[in-house]
Parts: C-alpha cells; sequence; structure tokens
C-alpha cells in the first residue's frame, strides 16, 4: 500500500563529484501509488543520482481503480537507466538492486506465456466492497469466530483470539482476486489448469526483469495480501480453503533480503543482481532504522501509515491494526503492526487539481495565515475510511461551508484532517497494542508539511522525527540491498548513516483541540454509508 512521495516534492540531492569508474553502488526503487522512483546510492547512503515518473492510474469505473502493467514496466526500466545516467556511473558498477512496491496490489497472467489477464488491481480498488460485506456477514464467519472464540476460552491461545476478531477488507487481496476469478472466465479457466500465476507488484517485476527464470515474493510483501499466516509464516490454509482459492497459484516467500536472481543482460546490458524485495511500509520502516521494538514510523504519502516494531512474533491485535511481517533476514525476523488510512496525499493532489493551490509547498502557509477553518471539516475518505471505522461506502465531504468559506479555509480543513486521522491512528496503537514507544519517525511527502506536522505532534503529545530526506522506502530497499551483498556491513552501520532534519515537539496541549476534533468525528460519522449497491 501507499506511497512515499504524494503531497511534496522530494529533496533534490546534493551536486556530487564524479563517481570513480572503480567505485560501486545500489539501486532502491520505489513503485508507489502516486511514483516511481530510483535513486542510487553510495557507500555513505547518499543519493548520486534520481529519476522519477508519475504512475498513471486507471479509473474503469467509480471505485475501480487499476495500473497498466505494460505502461508500469516501461517506467520502470526507464526510470533506472535514467538515474543511473544522472548518476554518471556505468551499469557495471551497480552491485544490487533494491525493490520496494505498493502492497496488495496485484496481478495474474498465463503461467506457459506469460502474457497478463489483466490490469493490476491496486490496493485502492473497491469492487469487492459487496463481497466484503457479504462474507464478514456470512454464517461462515460467524461460525469460525464463534469457533475461534470457544477455542480461545478453554486453550487462551492468542492466535485463536486473533482469529476471532478477523474480518475481510478492500485492501486485502483475498476478495478482490476471488472477484477476478468469478468475473473473468480467463483467468478461472487458467486456474482449473494450473495455467495462472498470481502476484503482487514485486513479483511480477522479479518475473519480467529474470524473463520468467524466478518467481517469489518476500515475507513483508506476502504478509499484507490477507491470506498469509503470520503466526505459520506461510500461506493460509484456512482462509485459502474458505474462499475456494487453490494454493497453486500462489508463489514461493522468501526472505526479504535475499538473492532472487539476475536482471536478463538484454535489459540492462549486465546482469544486475536483485536482491531485495520489500513491502512499501516496510521498506520505510527498515530505512528508517527503526530496528528497536516499540519504534514507530508515520509515513505520510498517498496514504497514511502508522507502523510499530513489535518484536519478534506477531502482535494479537483487536482488529484496527493488523500484524505484519517487517522482515526477514536469515535468522532475523522483525514483525510490525500497522494501521493505516487511504487519503493523505490524495487529498492535497485533489485539492491541486481544483486550483486551490498551484504548489503544494503552498498548503502550509495558507494554513497558517488563518486562526482556525472557521468550522469548516473535511472527511478524507476517496477509497473509504479503513479502522477504526472501516467503512468502504464512506464519502469524501466538506462540511460546515458558509458564505465566508474560502479556499484558504478549505486547505486548512484539508490539512487538519490529516492531523485529526493521525490522533485516531495514534490512540488505536496505544489501545491495542501492549508495547510501550520508544520513537517516532515521519517520511512521506507529507511529513514535508510542517503545519500538519506541528499538530500532529500537538495532537499525540510525543516528539516526531523528521529525516534529512523523505524517500525511506527507495533508502529502506537499497539498504536490505547492500547488506545482501556486502556493500554495508550491518544494521549499526546503517543507524550511523541516519540523518535527521528536524525533531517536531509538542507547542499545545491536545485539549486545545478537543471541540474542534469532536466535531470532525461527527463529520466523519457523517459521511458514512453514504455509497451502496446501486
Amino acid at each position: 500500500m501507499s506511497g512515499q512521495q504524494a503531497g511534496a516534492e522530494q529533496r533534490r540531492e546534493e551536486p556530487s563529484a564524479p563517481a570513480s569508474p572503480l567505485s560501486r553502488f545500489v539501486l532502491g526503487l520505489d513503485v508507489g501509488s502516486t511514483v516511481i522512483r530510483c535513486h542510487v546510492y553510495d557507500r555513505t547512503a547518499r543519493v548520486r543520482g534520481s529519476s522519477a515518473q508519475k504512475v498513471e492510474n486507471v479509473y474503469p469505473q467509480p471505485g475501480w481503480v487499476e495500473i497498466d502493467p505494460d505502461a508500469l514496466w516501461t517506467q520502470f526500466v526507464t526510470v533506472i537507466k535514467d538515474a543511473v545516467k544522472a548518476a554518471g556511473v556505468q551499469m557495471s558498477q551497480i552491485v544490487g538492486l533494491g525493490i520496494s512496491t505498493q502492497r496488495a496490489t496485484f496481478i495474474t497472467w498465463n503461467r506457459k506465456t506469460g502474457h497478463h489477464f489483466h490490469n493490476f488491481i491496486s490496493w485502492q480498488d473497491l469492487r469487492a466492497a459487496e463481497l466484503v460485506k457479504s462474507w464478514n456477514n456470512s454464517l461462515i464467519m460467524k461460525l469460525l469466530h464463534g469457533a475461534t472464540r470457544l477455542l480461545h476460552f478453554f486453550s487462551r491461545n492468542k492466535v485463536m483470539l486473533s482469529v476471532s476478531r478477523f474480518n475481510f477488507t478492500t485492501q486485502h487481496v483475498t476478495l478482490r482476486l476471488i472477484w477476478i476469478l468469478q468475473n473473468l472466465a480467463e483467468v478461472k479457466k487458467a486456474v482449473e489448469e494450473d495455467n495462472c500465476c498470481f502476484g503482487t507488484i514485486d513479483t511480477w517485476l522479479l518475473y519480467k526483469l529474470t524473463k520468467g527464470s524466478s518467481y517469489a515474493t518476500d515475507y513483508s510483501n506476502a504478509s499484507t495480501t490477507g491470506f498469509f499466516d503470520p503466526y505459520a509464516m506461510r500461506w493460509s490454509r484456512l482462509l485459502t480453503t474458505m474462499v475456494s482459492l487453490p494454493l497453486s497459484i500462489l508463489p514461493p516467500v522468501k526472505d526479504t533480503s535475499y538473492n532472487f536472481g539476475s536482471v536478463d543482460e538484454e535489459i540492462f546490458g549486465v546482469p544486475i543482481p536483485v536482491v531485495a524485495l520489500v513491502g512499501d511500509q516496510q521498506s520505510a520502516m527498515f530505512g528508517e532504522c527503526c530496528f528497536e521494538t516499540g519504534d514507530v514510523k508515520l509515513t505520510m504519502g498517498t496514504g497514511t501509515f502508522l507502523d510499530i516494531n513489535t518484536g519478534k512474533s506477531p502482535q494479537h491485535v483487536n482488529g484496527g491494526f493488523y500484524p505484519l511481517i517487517g522482515w526477514k533476514i536469515g535468522q532475523e525476523l522483525v514483525c510490525l503492526a500497522e494501521g493505516n488510512a487511504g487519503d493523505t496525499g490524495t487529498a492535497i493532489i485533489w485539492a491541486q487539481k481544483l486550483d486551490l493551490f498551484t504548489d503544494a509547498a503552498e498548503t502550509e502557509k495558507m494554513a497558517l495565515s488563518l486562526e482556525d477553518s472557521e468550522g469548516v471539516y473535511f472527511v478524507p475518505s476517496f477509497s473509504g475510511l479503513q479502522a477504526p471505522l472501516n467503512d468502504p461506502c464512506a464519502c469524501a465531504s466538506f462540511m460546515g461551508l458558509k458564505h465566508s468559506t474560502n479556499k484558504y479555509h478549505l486547505v486548512r480543513a484539508i490539512l487538519e484532517s490529516i492531523a485529526f486521522r493521525n490522533k485516531q491512528l495514534y490512540d488505536m496503537l496505544l489501545r491495542e497494542i501492549q508495547i510501550p514507544v520508544t520513537n517516532i519517525r515521519a517520511d512521506g511527502g507529507v511529513c514535508n508539511n510542517a503545519f500538519v506536522m506541528q499538530m500532529t505532534s500537538d495532537l499525540i503529545n510525543e516528539k516526531i522525527d523528521r529525516p534529512a530526506h523523505f524517500d525511506m522506502s527507495c533508502l529502506g530497499a537499497a539498504s536490505l540491498a547492500g547488506l545482501a551483498v556486502g556493500f554495508w556491513a550491518d544494521k549499526e552501520e546503517l543507524q550511523k548513516l541516519r540523518q535527521s532534519e528536524m525533531v517536531f515537539k509538542p507547542q499545545k496541549k491536545w485539549q486545545e483541540y478537543e471541540v474542534n476534533m469532536e466535531n470532525w468525528v461527527k463529520a466523519v460519522k457523517r459521511s458514512m454509508n453514504w455509497y451502496n449497491k446501486t
């Protein structure tokens, strides 16, 4: 899920001296929801060259979000070539490639020909909303919840407790994939003939890069699909059986930092090793050096993602936060718990398209020019509401509009809604995760907005560390790749290279925002259940 870049531009790398022909570099790529970006890193984790292109989403119907795989592949190859050229180095000097991707966006293709059956179905896609409702209210789910609650009562097994609270969401791959199987006869036939491959973006890119010789995913990406068991560390037989999904279409799961194979020489002229595949939020967590239990990352990109390092085993959550695999490197396993909001940078981009401002950087000054939003509230729900409300049928809306309302009030209301949503997620983290928070580090394009950062710090009453560079998904992927090939020795070396730009400290008590947040919550509740089946 989500991209690092939405809402603000990444700062340009500093001019570098020409690279020696003997120098070596690693590539970090991030295929986000809005931008695909590549950085060339040297041994000091300094960016020597970059390239980026906008990811073009396709909207065939209201609520449907897709990506053209052929266009994405062309962009992927192009940004790598352009970044290496911008760095003034040769492809032969690249010792490893790490790929971070938006998660739970998937595709299926013909195992024999490699031809894809349909576009990528984005994690933001809502076509399975009715299936989600139907399954969550089904007799099967009621029996599953009842049986596992009973088993937990007698055994006190926490896995049973987690299963008893499990519900499907539209962000899980599971029911979007079932929708594809139910509605595309070509895919259903291929599955029956054992001629169908499934993959999230990482798996498909690996397959393309190696011209079909490597077919795999990693634990971080697998754990976000909705049919991976993080307790048993394998695809869930229970969930796949429940929805009649054959395990045969799912790829093998490998370590996050691992030799997945080499890029076919015809693509870049040399066989560059692909040595890291990782989900974008887990990659950002690694890039932020959130290596210790209790470390928290707040990413504000396309969406908002709040992750906490829960140590060596998955956290047994109450339904708001979701247990994920952060990364697996040999014997080292790090688990996370994650909560998210779907529309952060997307709300800012939408406002820009309406000509409320020319550049996202203007929004901070616009918000600060007012004492308040004059009772105007914005509900950021273009793709529904995620935990704790979990309503895919909620609508985005402004409430409290008046004759005196101008674009400054609208912009401030949008920025305030991001901070309020951050507060909502953080409060949920404190309720559900029984682990003391140690550090909070922010990243993603929207963290460049000091108004949002300061208001969030005030609301949660915690310090928030903003790094010198925001493309943490790129850095995380490069770091994992660098560790795999010995470019960096260990995580301690990476920690020494991390640079903090600013630490935001609480300046107001959260109670000063209490009335406004109560009104915002009221606006959110009035936006719920807006859309229905028709």
